[in-house]
């Protein structure tokens, strides 16, 4: 028996409850208002709340702030701290040398320190005071398309109560059918939704592959008496150790209210290495003399993970379809060189915005209609902010001190560099097989201290993940033979060491001695290292029941 779906009808509707898309619902409603437009509008996100999701290391332009809300101030905006000095050092093994010279992009002085978390439910407040109505709780699992097969209506969120084999259990919700004349999709960096449009829809024809970096980021509780209480910068950032110079990477310490402190640490997954372990990478920043000691004397309040979209202007795909617009780090809009994305995501949902209110004015739903929204976008300060960074991702892929001859000249270049367009492989084809890889017999040389150090499932609990365990697994393995034998055998199932989570296990059968893969869905943390590193894409992340997941709230 076919299970029945509850339809709601919107306007336009968000699928993703970040910057980009709250932003976009504000100036909407802020359009719509003063156009004499009644739209109704929804929003759904797939955390229990606003903000639950959302994790970064967080330094805020506020260029695109304050044309949407500019009295931000005044309404209460949580701001951490203004920055008010830039410091920049490289890290060898045992010592740090602060840099007499930070690149334009990085200089952030005036600029703000905020909580993504706590910033994202501030602007759904405002949102809901315009009217939007927002739908915490509730995951899009499946894009819905009208008969012409490319026309998107609207999505459909999951189904709830369900057990490990996928049948109903006595508590089961059947999911909704949302439809809307517009859906703007805007779900962060390998969005599934957007992963599923992808290989229906030709978005990405044309483009160079997105590449990422996954990034490993807590908030640490420091002694009154702290680093930032002596110096005259409080954003700091750190390149070098313990990644080197040939993967792209590098390590951020911002100050935040209350003694407290942003610390994160990014690894590209353009590595070669299968037995690069990303959370190792991450303890050993922390532990490298010079930030020990700004840290000294701290404890670990909050944990997390997540990817970033860093591929820059190519790597971004066509804007708009029929019934569709994207946004945010789903279409890799991040000012790369400057390490922010909040911004720009940002006005990238307020420009889907105005395209989606001209498309009401006109009664005309079409791509055609909607490409109004990228071409505001080639006409913004957004574009010219992302495209001087167009090829800054594939210099930093290449090795040792060529990479600083690409870089430099691209900053005297406005971007251009030696050659436009450098071309950069999927972060699934870098990975060389074991037996050719450096350091294959790699030991861990990090402590814990489950105080300042904490290990990985104690890192789980302290991004306060919650899944239902009964509940059919959202990580899905096409075929575990790939796992247990191929992947086992060329690359020592590197899923295991670039998770940052322990979802992975690699256990010894009893019987035969053979390796067989554990999963651990419940350590999930959502960041989608898997479905983009896995060497056989072998691995598909979804989302689980709506609600889960990891709980941020200061991050």
């Amino acid at each position: 028996m076919a299970t029945e779906h509850e339809l709601m009808e919107f306007d336009v509707l968000f699928a993703g409850g970040g910057p980009a898309n709250l932003a976009g619902a504000i100036r909407l409603m802020q359009l719509a208002k003063a156009k004499n437009i009644n739209l109704e509008v929804g929003l759904i996100e797939k955390g229990a709340e606003i903000g639950a999701h959302a994790l970064s290391g967080a330094i805020l332009n506020p260029a695109a702030l304050l044309e949407l809300i500019p009295d931000f101030a005044e309404r209460g905006c949580p701001i951490e701290a203004a920055v008010r000095g830039d410091e920049f050092y490289f890290l060898t093994r045992n010592k740090a040398f602060r840099l007499p010279f930070i690149p334009k992009p990085i200089h952030n002085t005036g600029f703000y320190i905020i909580s993504l978390s706590k910033f994202t439910k501030w602007l759904a407040g405002i949102a809901e005071e315009l009217g939007v109505n927002i739908f915490p709780g509730f995951a899009g699992t499946e894009v819905l398309y009208a008969s012409d097969r490319k026309t998107i209506v609207g999505v459909r969120t999951g189904d709830k109560g369900l057990e490990k084999d996928g049948t109903p259990k006595s508590n089961f919700e059947p999911g909704m059918d949302l439809m809307a004349k517009i859906t703007i999709f805007g779900e962060g960096a390998r969005g599934s939704l957007m992963k599923d449009i992808a290989e229906k829809l030709p978005v990405f024809a044309g483009k160079l592959p997105q590449v990422f970096e996954t990034g490993v980021k807590e908030v640490i509780q420091l002694p009154e008496d702290n680093y930032f209480r002596q110096s005259q910068g409080n954003d700091i950032h750190i390149f070098g150790y313990p990644l080197g110079l040939n993967i792209p990477g590098g390590g951020f310490i911002y100050e935040m209210k209350d003694n407290m402190a942003a610390v994160g640490f990014l690894t590209a997954l353009s590595y070669r290495d299968p037995q690069l372990d990303i959370y190792e990478e991450f303890v050993r920043f922390k532990q490298h003399p010079f930030v020990a000691k700004i840290l000294s004397g701290g404890k670990v309040a909050v944990q997390g993970a997540r990817t970033v979209s860093t591929g820059g202007y190519f790597t971004i795909p066509k804007l708009a379809v029929d019934g569709a617009m994207f946004v945010g780090g789903a279409t890799a809009m991040q000012n790369v060189p400057g390490l922010k994305g909040i911004h720009v995501s940002m006005k990238s949902g307020m420009l889907a915005a105005e395209a989606a209110v001209k498309a009401f004015e006109q009664n005309d739903f079409s791509q055609k209609s909607l490409d109004v929204y990228p071409r505001l976008f080639e006409q913004s300060w957004l574009k010219t902010e992302i495209y001087e960074g167009r090829n800054f991702s594939q210099a930093l892929s290449k090795n040792a001190l060529l990479k600083f001859v690409y870089l430099g000249a691209q900053y005297v270049t406005q971007g251009k560099g030696i050659r436009d367009q450098m071309w950069h492989e999927a972060d699934y084809k870098s990975l060389k097989p074991v037996k050719a890889a450096c350091c294959e017999n790699r030991k861990p040389d990090v402590f814990y201290d489950d105080v300042l150090y904490v290990d990985r499932l104690t890192g789980v609990y302290l991004s306060k993940t919650m899944h239902r365990e009964d509940q059919p697994s959202h990580i899905i393995i096409a075929d575990r033979t790939i796992c247990e034998n191929e992947c086992y055998k060329t690359y020592r199932n590197p899923c295991t060491r670039f998770c940052p989570g322990k979802v992975y296990e690699i256990e010894t059968d009893e019987k035969t001695s053979e390796p067989r893969l554990k999963l651990n869905p419940s350590n999930c943390l959502h960041c989608k290292t898997c479905d983009i590193k896995d060497p056989y894409q072998n691995i598909r992340w979804t989302c689980p029941e709506g609600g889960e997941g990891p709980g941020y709230t200061l991050s």
